[in-house]
């Protein structure tokens, strides 16, 4: 008996989650595909050798890199994914694919520090002028576009600040100018945010966070809308040398076939302490775009589907030994820099923030809190006990 084909987008993520990148047949009846530790791969025929659609080298991927991609479509939608050793990696390949010498390099304010550390150190030594804009710019990027500008760099929301971009006005002004578009896509996870739907040329997830979800593997992804831009980005790919290791493309996946229960439980925990923090005398503000009072909470309502377990808080001014003495006190909260596993983790971020088109402005410190599997009242208790040394 044949079953039925399944037509994927008529499936809701968590479906897609459990099945997308899973075909026993083709691995002797396995659930899981084969993990192949390879870097040759033996060729019978002397016409296979070059100038073919068949695998020459291991590190293009096998069995396992294949699933993981057609799981990473199958969730986000896009006509092809390119693995990455990392996320940071996955951000550099995007860009290199549409960079040129002696261009123009538009990239939000808010982006990653490392994306911008890149950007800043080794684009401009290739002749790459990176422009940053006010993430908050709209379809108002049109007056940066010019004929010198390579591409659009989004990121929404914004690394540590939480800003949402009014993607659909930016990917239209960039499209009706020729310019293309790149979106680290991260915080959504590939679910609650659909890049291509907006307009997104090239779409970026550090699997390393919510798909691999255990802190165990590092990887990254570069989804790409159409099949032109896919052969550009997988050309790029392998001009470079990239790779994603076998291992590491198993822990991903696996993670993925968890990620809508896992990604749930965090979001629904991570609000719940937003609001918690919105009552607390010690803080200022709460960066979470699903709360009401959120600058940009409109827009996040339009574009999104729900909002992961990461975000930001701005203290009153504190002095900087009782911020030490508050971080160093929690006893369920570590501090590390990763997000989107399964552990909560707190990390201090003004050292992080560089800004350039518009000034980052707070009352106080910036802290950005990356809520894992804890109970949230739990997790509630340890911030309390916290924040009462700050008085």
């Amino acid at each position: 008996m044949t079953k039925r084909p399944i037509d994927f987008s008529k499936l809701r993520p968590e479906t897609r989650l459990a099945l997308a990148g899973r075909d026993p047949a083709r691995h002797e009846g396995a659930v899981n595909p084969a993990v192949h530790h390879a870097t040759t791969v033996v060729i019978d025929d002397v016409t296979d050798l070059y100038n073919t659609p068949k695998k020459t080298y291991a590190l293009e991927g096998m069995a396992i890199q294949d699933a993981l991609c057609e799981a990473l479509i199958g969730l986000e939608g896009g006509a092809s994914a390119s693995l990455a050793p990392s996320g940071l990696s996955a951000c550099t390949l995007a860009i290199l694919a549409i960079a040129r010498a002696d261009a123009e390099l538009l990239v939000t304010d808010s982006a990653y520090g490392p994306t911008r550390r890149f950007c800043d150190k080794v684009l401009r030594r290739f002749g790459v002028k990176p422009r940053y804009y006010d993430p908050r710019i709209g379809a108002g990027i049109a007056e940066l576009i010019t004929e010198k500008t390579c591409g659009v760099f989004l990121e929404s929301p914004g690394s540590l600040s939480f800003e949402i971009q009014d993607v659909p006005a930016i990917t239209a002004a960039a499209r009706a100018k020729g310019a293309p578009t790149i979106i680290d896509n991260t915080w959504s996870a590939g679910i609650f945010f659909k890049p291509f739907d907006h307009g997104v040329d090239l779409s970026i997830q550090a699997l390393t966070k919510y798909q691999g979800g255990h802190a165990d593997a590092f990887m990254g992804a570069v989804l790409s809308a159409t099949p032109e831009w896919a052969t550009r980005v997988r050309t790029t790919y392998k001009e470079l040398g990239l790779g994603a290791g076998p291992d590491d493309a198993y822990l991903v996946l696996r993670g993925m076939r968890s990620l809508a229960v896992r990604l749930e439980r965090q979001s629904a925990s991570a609000l719940r302490v937003a609001h918690w923090l919105a009552q607390r005398p010690e803080v200022a503000r709460v960066l979470h775009p699903a709360l009401p009072d959120f600058a940009d909470n409109a827009l996040w309502k339009r574009d999104f589907t729900g909002a992961s377990g990461v975000f930001s808080f701005v203290l009153k001014p504190a002095p900087p030994e009782r911020l030490t003495a508050m971080l160093e006190s929690l006893a369920i909260f570590s501090m590390g820099f990763s997000w989107g596993g399964y552990e909560s983790l707190i990390v201090p971020c003004d050292a992080q923030i560089i800004r350039t088109a518009k000034p980052w402005r707070a009352e106080g410190p910036l802290i950005r809190l990356s809520i894992g599997l804890e109970h949230a009242e739990d997790l509630i208790a340890d911030l309390e006990h916290g924040l009462g040394l700050l008085n």
